[in-house]
């Protein structure tokens, strides 16, 4: 369907109950619908939003485009949840329909001051010619709906473009400092920082100075924070090229580690790393509660055409991932809450050749002595997800070329990371699988869109056990 700009830019408000309803009926009816990860009652979900812990909960947005699999008017949606596993639908909570922000609210990020939950997101408004203008807005969450406070900062400061977007707002020592993901006036990507005492007033700080002064021409969703005494800057660059094992996706995600002087705005800093080596991962941010911080990524990306179109509806969000800054690797780990959705084994074995039926949601461990190995999912007769390591290379390769309905090909269908590899953790969930390697050394998210032939596990390698638990 080729959708019109009229179509695209209609308001939820102008959606009557019965065009919803047909929607929702699509959309139920579609064969790759998730038992445990968060996705959109009908249309399309991105980025992750406002990830704040308030109240006695997580909450969480998601930007929306209600009517269709693609990139719309962007609405906020809202979840929260006490455990970061079973989360409460609180149904839209954003909706563009200011001046600044007429077409779409687009990504920004949650902060709580005097005991209400506030957001800093940012406006898009086009002009007749369609002209992109945007703008950083502040609002409130009142009665489940976020109210606009005030505009924060309304133009671009000189040297960059009108890509300028998705804030990320935290405070120290009583003074709130937001970073921003910025295009330079020769298209190159970077981020900027500004400063306020009374969120009413922002200052200009200038570009954060890193080392990397041309990697690629926009940097997406910032966000930094501190972990073990060192500084984490976390973005999303547009425009890589491929190097190696690395970048094969159409866009990136991935951090840096180092100091952040916000004195001087420069940031020393290690190499870039990949925050996933899979396939469908973009756009995350974290927050922090009780000492842990955790990230929520998109299971997705921008321009990429998804089996789940033509149900009307695309996407879901990550798991929530505990980070952890261990001998300067960002080390990424399932929640332990994860736990409570456990219900029977399906497998504990432990052998050279395993194979079994799977359900279609579980939990599973590999535990290996570091040898060879191949480990096929989803297995059917025709179809597979294959993992196999090469210890001579150490090589982990994640093959999906026959996982099912094939989508994304010219992006390559397999990803490889170059790594030790000992233990596979692995979450399955109708059409999508995260791998966890060695205990959060590096993580592969990915969606599949297998047949509803009955599935299988298979492993063939040296001895190794394999434990499972079925989700309900």
């Amino acid at each position: 369907m080729n959708w019109t700009k009229a179509e695209r830019y209609r308001s939820l408000r102008d959606v009557s109950a019965l065009e919803m309803e047909v929607l929702r009926a699509k959309t139920t009816a579609s064969p790759w619908r998730f038992g445990y990860h968060i996705q959109p009652p009908t249309g399309l979900l991105n980025d992750p939003n406002g990830f704040t812990y308030y109240d006695g909960e997580y909450h969480l947005f998601y930007q929306w485009f209600p009517l269709g699999p693609v990139h719309g008017l962007k609405h906020w949606y809202h979840v929260s949840s006490t455990d970061l596993v079973h989360w409460t639908d609180r149904g839209v909570a954003l909706v563009p329909e200011t001046k600044e922000d007429s077409h779409g609210a687009y990504s920004g990020s949650g902060f709580v001051v005097d005991d209400t939950l506030h957001v800093m997101y940012t406006g898009n408004h086009r002009t007749d010619d369609w002209t992109r203008h945007a703008s950083q807005i502040i609002g409130v969450l009142r009665d489940g709906m976020i109210e606009r406070r005030n505009v924060a900062i309304p133009d671009i400061p000189a040297g960059y473009t009108e890509h300028f977007r998705d804030p990320k707002v935290w405070e120290e020592d009583g003074t709130y400092y937001a970073i921003v993901g910025a295009q330079r006036t020769d298209e190159t990507g970077c981020v900027v920082l500004y400063r306020s005492t009374d969120l009413n007033d922002w200052t200009f700080l200038g570009e954060v100075k890193t080392e990397l002064e041309e990697f690629g021409y926009m940097w997406e969703c910032p966000d930094v924070f501190e972990l073990d005494g060192k500084h984490v800057l976390i973005f999303s660059p547009q425009g890589i090229k491929p190097e190696g094992h690395r970048y094969h996706n159409i866009y990136q995600s991935g951090y840096l580690t180092g100091d952040l002087d916000l004195n001087t705005s420069t940031f020393n800093h290690g190499a870039f790393e990949e925050l996933d080596f899979g396939f469908d991962f973009y756009a995350p941010q974290t927050t922090e509660h009780d000492g842990r911080r955790i990230l929520v990524g998109w299971m997705g990306l921008p321009e990429i055409e998804y089996p789940t179109d033509r149900y009307g509806w695309a996407h879901a969000l990550t798991l929530p991932r505990e980070l952890s800054l261990e001998n300067g690797v960002l080390k990424q780990r399932p929640v332990p809450e994860m736990k409570q959705l456990r219900t029977n084994h399906f497998v504990n074995e432990s052998g050279a050749h395993i194979e079994v039926i799977s359900p279609e949601r579980y939990e599973l461990e590999l535990s290996t002595s570091g040898e060879d190995f191949e480990l096929e999912l989803l297995k059917t007769e025709d179809e597979s997800l294959v993992i196999r390591y090469k210890k001579e290379t150490q090589e982990l390769t994640i093959d999906r070329t026959n996982a099912g309905e094939p989508f994304a090909t010219e992006f390559g269908t397999t990803r490889t990371i170059v790594l030790d590899v000992t233990s596979l953790h692995l979450f399955v969930d109708s059409s999508s699988v995260e791998c966890f390697v060695n205990d959060g050394d590096a993580v592969a998210t990915l969606r599949v869109f297998p047949n509803d032939d009955e599935k299988r596990i298979r492993y063939v390698g040296e001895d190794a056990t394999l434990v499972g638990w079925k989700y309900e």
